[in-house]
């Protein structure tokens, strides 16, 4: 699932984002989400987040769990 979407992220949630200095070769890192820091409802980048190591980045892969996805 990608990060384009606010209402799809929320803390807690193990995500790939990718970092201001990494936006031209497109690295990803990731974490869990601590803040949500975009509060428009859609970005076409990506939901800019704080993860829990403190760092700040754009999501652009939301990694679900079969907990998350609904499913027992």
């Amino acid at each position: 699932m990608n990060g384009q979407q606010r209402q799809h992220i929320r803390a807690g949630l193990d995500v790939d984002i990718v970092l201001k200095q990494d936006q031209r070769t497109g690295k990803t890192t990731r974490g869990i989400v601590k803040d949500i820091l975009t509060n428009s409802p859609f970005h076409p980048h990506g939901i800019k987040v704080r993860l829990h190591s403190g760092q700040v980045g754009r999501v652009k892969h939301i990694h679900v769990s079969p907990q998350d996805s609904g499913h027992a």
